[in-house]
């Protein structure tokens, strides 16, 4: 999607905000932990080069992503750090994986026997490194029993093209107050680990919530979204650290009008004025990330609630205005517009999902723009 620099509306990202986050979760740190930056998902719709060169500039020694797209992306944009894909990969992936070196998952044993199979058609100039996934209770991917982990271990050892270099888990529910399936699910992780019999180069399973708020096990932290100086239990935990959010968003009125009472607003005639108003146009809408959900929700003008009215079009929306302001106002859709703040949460709140979400779906069509503020 073509980004759309010719409209007021824009993102931008403090990336003085994301090397401080960093910093306070290195004083964290236990003896020989190290940071790897999670920049999946575009690093969560923030803009993933840039975003990864203010995390090496901080300290963070590697990258976790999604798929290998996203590592080859890093890659061939000079980073050379240890990159681990922490999704499965197709099969015809592997030789990329390998000259790149870029880390992959073993998900079980099936897929391993697939990826044995396809590297022996393959010739391999470096070893493939392989994660073996530990499914300690998320039920998403990895290996549950001591029997399958020692037959995956012993399978990798077998061949000279495959190095079991790291170890890994994922916590379901680390972000909540509630920590007795956590503890399962370390338990059993634990468990797995301690059988095994050598432990490879890197062991990860602390995301986020578990560095925040639980004791630190294995050599890696995968720092995700409070990196971004996000919460990420929300509400539900107060976090230990004072994050710095990243991201902001703004737009500006593209016009302003009066309508009389009874006049209807947008797609479907779903809001009526009241009385005599000043409506606004806000050049945002769902082909943006700004889903139509968001009707009722408000935004900031001159420091002012505003509320969307009517259905959110496509491509705009429009919002009711307290008096007749200027044309070109700034609308502040994310971030702090006098006393007044708008954030990813409230957006989240209003339309009963995760700030993960309400991030990662604004979409390319906005420009990113970047600057480091002195903190």
């Amino acid at each position: 999607m073509q980004a759309s620099y010719y409209r007021p509306t824009r993102i931008t990202v403090d990336l003085s905000a994301i090397k401080e986050n960093i910093e306070l979760h290195k004083q964290k740190l236990a003896l020989g932990q190290s940071i790897f930056a999670v920049v999946k998902a575009d690093a969560y719709g923030h803009g993933v080069l840039p975003v990864a060169k203010a995390a090496i500039e901080a300290g963070a020694v590697g990258f976790c992503v999604a798929t290998l797209d996203e590592a080859l992306e890093l890659r061939t944009n000079g980073f050379l750090e240890p990159i681990i894909v922490l999704g499965p990969i197709d099969y015809e992936g592997l030789k990329l994986a390998s000259e790149y070196e870029i880390s992959i998952p073993v998900v079980d044993l099936d897929y391993l026997d697939g990826l044995i199979a396809k590297v022996q058609t393959l010739s391999l100039s470096k070893p493939l490194l392989l994660h073996l996934a530990i499914d300690s209770g998320m039920s998403r991917i990895g290996i549950r029993t001591k029997e399958e982990l020692h037959q995956a271990e012993a399978k990798i050892s077998a061949h000279s093209d495959l190095l079991f270099e790291g170890i890994f888990t994922h916590f379901s529910t680390a972000d909540q107050e509630d920590d007795s399936y956590f503890k399962q699910q370390i338990s059993m992780f634990k468990a797995l680990l301690g059988s095994l019999s050598q432990q490879p180069k890197y062991v990860h399973v602390e995301n986020s919530a578990t560095t925040l708020w639980h004791e630190t096990l294995g050599n890696i932290v995968r720092l995700g979204i409070s990196m971004y100086g996000l919460n990420p239990s929300g509400k539900a935990l107060e976090s230990p650290i004072t994050l710095c959010p990243a991201l902001s968003l703004t737009s500006a009125l593209t016009q302003v009008k009066f309508v009389e009472k009874g006049t209807g607003i947008g797609y479907g005639k779903t809001y009526v004025a009241q009385q005599d108003e000043w409506i606004g146009t806000v050049p945002i809408g769902y082909a943006d990330g700004f889903i139509r959900k968001y009707q009722g929700y408000q935004v900031l003008v001159n420091g002012q609630l505003c509320e969307i009215v009517g259905r959110v079009c496509m491509d705009q929306m429009m919002i009711r205005l307290p008096e007749q302001v200027a044309l070109g106002s700034k609308v502040t859709i994310v971030g702090r517009d006098g006393q007044q703040e708008r954030t990813l949460q409230d957006m989240a709140d209003y339309v009963d999902t995760i700030h993960y979400e309400v991030a990662c779906l604004l979409s390319p069509r906005i420009p990113r723009v970047y600057i480091e503020e002195k903190r």
